[in-house]
């Protein structure tokens, strides 16, 4: 029997700079590759940006990135950043 794991995303600390700009560090666990991750990505004007969720520069996975960047959008877009 095969067990299915899954991507674990977790936010540890926020924080707002003003001029619409608030950074988010993360934790969690890509479940395809096995690996443990942490970074932090940047919201500028409700855009989500940085090295975790790049498609060329993120050590993610393509489906575990994915998850990250929906989730942290899904919480920013219901203003839990605020």
């Amino acid at each position: 029997m095969h067990e299915k794991y899954h991507h674990i995303v977790s936010i540890i600390d926020f924080k707002s700079t003003g001029f619409n700009t608030v950074f988010v560090k993360v934790n969690g666990y890509d479940a395809e590759s096995g690996q443990k991750f942490e970074g932090e990505v940047k919201f500028l004007d409700g855009m989500p940006f940085g090295d975790l969720i790049h498609p060329q520069r993120s050590s993610l996975s393509p489906t575990c990135r994915h998850k990250v960047r929906s989730y942290l959008l899904n919480k920013y877009q219901d203003g839990e950043f605020n």
